[in-house]
C-alpha cells in the first residue's frame, strides 16, 4: 500500500513566538475573538458556537490553557481562552479539577463543551503539540499554527496529530488556522486533521495545510463509517502528499479549495463515502478525486472543478480515478446556504485569506 513517492519536505517556517504574560489574566473579548459565526456543517446540529456568553481568559502556556478549562464551574461552563505565545512541551502540564480531564504534552479537550481557542496578539503557535479533542461538543479553534507534532521520535504528542477528534465529537469548527508538519509518516509524523469514531459536525475553513504525508482522514479504517457531515471550504492544502481529506463513510463537502503540489492522492473518497466537490482549483495534482487503495467505492458529484496539469492513474482493482474527465457518481444534498466563489478567482482568494495571522480576513466574492 505504500507509495514510493519522492518527497519535498522544508521545515517548518512559521515563527516562534515568546509568551509575554505570565498569569492567566480575565478580559473582555476583543471585537476580533468575538467575530464571525461558524459556517458548513459546524453551523448544523444546533450549531457551533464554542465559548460564546462566557468568560474570556489569557494564556501564555499550555498549562495555563489547562487551568482555564479546570478553572470552569463545570464542564460545559462557556469559556474563551485567549492564546498568545509559544506553547510546547515545556509548559504544558497536567492540571486536576472537576471540570476537565488534561494530560501533560497534548492540549487535552477531553468530555467537555463550549469552549474558544483563539490566537490573538503577536499569535499563538503549538510547537510540536497538537490538539485533542475526545468526547466533546461545540468547540472552536480558530488563529492558531500547529506544527511538527510527532507519533514518533521526541518529543511526541496526540499521535502525530496536528488536530486529532475521535469518540462521540459533535459541532467542532477550525477556522484560519495553519497546520504543518515536516514530512511523512516515516519522518515521525501522522495526519493534520483527522476524525474517526463517530464524529460529526466539522467544519475546516480559511486555513493552510502543508509539507506532510497525510494532510487528514474521516474514519480510521474501512469500518469505521460513523463519522461524516464534515465541510472543507477555502483552504489551501501544499505538498501534501494525500489524504486531502480520506473519507470513509459520511458526506463531505469541499468548496473553493486550493490543492497545490498533492504527489499521492487527493480527495479519497471511499467505504461509501459521498464527497460534494464544487468549484475547487487544483494544480500540479496527481490523483486529484476517486476512490484510491481500495476495492470499497466511495462516490462523488462535481461541479466547476479547475484541473490544472492534473494527472490520473489508470483504474485497477484498487484504484477507481475520477479523471481524466470527472462526472459525478452520485448526489449530494447540502442544508445550510453558502456562497461559490468563482472557480478562477480561488488561487487568489484563499493566499489572501487562509492560514493564521492574516486578520482573520475572508472571501468578500471578489477576484
Amino acid at each position: 500500500m505504500k507509495r514510493s513517492v519522492a518527497r519535498r519536505f522544508p521545515a517548518a517556517a512559521a515563527a516562534l513566538v515568546a509568551a509575554t504574560s505570565a498569569g492567566v489574566v480575565l478580559a473582555m473579548p476583543p471585537a476580533s475573538a468575538a467575530a464571525g459565526a461558524a459556517t458548513g456543517y459546524a453551523s448544523q446540529n444546533g450549531g457551533t458556537t464554542g465559548g460564546q456568553g462566557g468568560a474570556t481568559v489569557r494564556a501564555t502556556s499550555g498549562t495555563q490553557i489547562h487551568q482555564a478549562l479546570c478553572g470552569r464551574a463545570g464542564s460545559s461552563t462557556p469559556i474563551t481562552i485567549q492564546v498568545e505565545g509559544r506553547i510546547n512541551h515545556g509548559n504544558t502540564t497536567k492540571v486536576s479539577g472537576d471540570s476537565c480531564e488534561t494530560a501533560a504534552g497534548v492540549i487535552e479537550l477531553k468530555r467537555i463543551s463550549n469552549v474558544t481557542i483563539i490566537g490573538v496578539g503577536s499569535g499563538a503557535v503549538f510547537d510540536q503539540l497538537g490538539i485533542h479533542i475526545r468526547e466533546s461538543r461545540n468547540i472552536i479553534i480558530r488563529n492558531v499554527t500547529i506544527q511538527n507534532v510527532k507519533k514518533s521520535g521526541s518529543p511526541t504528542s496526540n499521535g502525530g496529530d496536528a488536530i486529532g477528534m475521535e469518540k462521540n465529537v459533535r459541532n467542532v469548527w477550525v477556522d484560519h488556522a495553519t497546520l504543518l508538519a515536516s514530512g511523512g509518516e516515516s519522518e515521525g509524523f501522522d495526519g493534520l486533521f483527522d476524525m474517526k469514531d463517530n464524529t460529526q459536525y466539522v467544519t475546516l475553513s480559511y486555513s493552510t495545510l502543508r509539507n506532510s504525508g497525510r494532510g487528514g482522514l474521516v474514519g480510521s479504517s474501512e469500518s469505521d463509517t460513523s463519522n461524516g457531515f464534515v465541510t472543507y471550504h477555502h483552504n489551501l492544502y501544499q505538498n501534501i502528499d494525500s489524504r486531502t481529506p480520506l473519507l470513509r463513510g459520511g458526506i463531505g463537502h469541499m468548496y473553493n479549495n486550493h490543492y497545490v503540489d498533492v504527489h499521492e492522492s487527493g480527495i479519497n473518497s471511499r467505504a461509501g463515502a459521498k464527497a460534494k466537490v464544487e468549484n475547487n482549483y487544483f494544480k500540479d495534482v496527481h490523483d486529484a478525486l476517486g476512490t484510491f487503495y481500495t476495492d470499497e467505492a466511495g462516490y462523488w458529484q462535481v461541479s466547476g472543478n479547475t484541473f490544472d496539469n492534473v494527472t490520473w492513474s489508470a483504474p485497477d482493482e484498487e484504484t477507481n480515478p475520477a479523471g481524466p474527465n470527472p462526472t459525478s457518481t452520485t448526489s449530494v444534498g447540502i442544508p445550510y446556504s453558502y456562497r461559490l466563489d468563482q472557480t478562477s478567482c480561488v488561487p487568489g482568494i484563499v493566499s489572501r485569506t487562509a492560514g493564521a495571522n492574516t486578520g482573520m480576513r475572508e472571501s468578500d466574492g471578489t477576484c
